[in-house]
């Protein structure tokens, strides 16, 4: 077991070095960097992301003017190279990117991350001021999601074919096929001010005076504000666990020590839960890790931005549309590493399930 864990730990090194370096690569060469955007801030060419996209006038599919001036930037027309040149400076960029690389690399072994670009504060601290809010949504989502999914899962397994399975399949399935968002806004249609009832909160994750509530009151107050979010979150991830278990318990269930186990004179929940339960939570383990990372980070941006939620998603989206690189990169470091010493541990909680797995004579 010890040889497999040193194994999956180096392997990390090359893993995150190439998810770095294929990101930077790509930043080279993506238009409209921090300083060109400096840059066109003070030409008064200020480009919205849509006009990158339309190819509008001042687009960066559009036609730009080259007289004049040979700077490699295209927001740099009528402007000294002088300025030119501190505004590169300011962001790092009167270095090589080779050198820049590795500076970069070197400062993240050190947990280093800098300041971001356009805001007077750290990366890392950035990061643990947007925290709470994906915290919350990601971790209750998830616990709620698998909480109810298992369970449901069993269930289904067990009454195949049944009208109680029919039912919930249908919903299940309907849930899943409509997009996060949409529920999101039909929920605060119903239930947040809009057409019909006014129940829960429209926006954000705390009440005005959160702070002078009673405990108990802060409790409620908190749970209140996570009740439309994390249903508009979760009903993907709720149908995708709940099919899944009910498939893996159903093909497990056909199987010979199944059989024999009956035959064995064991109750029926004894087979289910004692012998059934761990062959057939092995997908579900495995499922766990990309579900953990995609409800903190890459699953919430919609649901923030609609319920006025500031959390990581809202960063990370507007990090890559200002060209933040700092903030960028720092969370693409840290999800990176989160992602594979969770999918590490996912591999070991297997062993915990199923004793028959031989790590150490696993090759990698």
């Amino acid at each position: 077991m010890g040889a497999y864990i040193i194994r999956r730990l180096l392997l990390m090194i090359p893993t995150v070095f190439g998810i770095m370096a294929i990101s930077f690569l790509i930043t080279q060469f993506a238009p409209g960097g921090p300083v060109e955007q400096a840059l066109a801030n003070i030409s008064g060419q200020n480009v919205s992301m849509s006009s990158r996209i339309t190819g509008d006038a001042a687009g960066d599919f559009a036609a730009q003017p080259g007289q004049g001036n040979k700077s490699a930037y295209r927001g740099s027309q009528g402007l000294s190279p002088e300025l030119v040149a501190r505004i590169e400076k300011q962001f790092g960029f009167d270095k090589p990117p080779l050198e820049r690389f590795g500076m970069m690399l070197w400062n993240y072994l050190r947990f280093d991350f800098g300041d971001s670009y356009y805001r007077d504060i750290s990366v890392i601290d950035l990061i643990l001021e947007k925290m709470p809010v994906s915290i919350s949504l990601g971790l209750w989502m998830t616990l709620i999601a698998y909480g109810i999914s298992i369970p449901l899962g069993i269930r289904k397994a067990i009454s195949d074919g049944s009208r109680f399975d029919v039912w919930t399949s249908t919903i299940v399935i309907m849930g899943y096929a409509i997009p996060g968002f949409l529920i999101a806004i039909a929920l605060i249609i119903l239930f947040a001010g809009g057409s019909f009832w006014s129940i829960f909160p429209l926006r954000g994750l705390t009440s005005p005076g959160f702070d002078s509530f009673p405990w108990w009151r802060q409790i409620i107050d908190y749970f209140w504000h996570l009740v439309l979010p994390i249903i508009s979150m979760g009903l993907g991830a709720f149908a995708t666990t709940t099919l899944l278990t009910k498939n893996s318990f159903i093909d497990e269930i056909g199987k010979q020590y199944v059989t024999t186990a009956r035959a064995k004179g064991l109750t029926e929940n004894q087979v289910l839960y004692r012998h059934v339960f761990r062959n057939a939570m092995m997908l579900i383990i495995a499922s766990f890790p990309a579900a953990f990372i995609g409800a903190f980070f890459g699953g919430s941006l919609l649901i923030e931005t609609i319920f006025s939620l500031d959390g990581l998603g809202l960063l990370g989206f507007t990090s890559v549309t200002s060209r933040d690189y700092p903030v960028v990169f720092a969370t693409l470091y840290i999800f990176s590493l989160l992602g594979l010493v969770i999918a590490l541990i996912s591999d070991l909680a297997y062993m915990w399930v199923d004793p028959r797995l031989d790590f150490e004579s696993r090759e990698i």
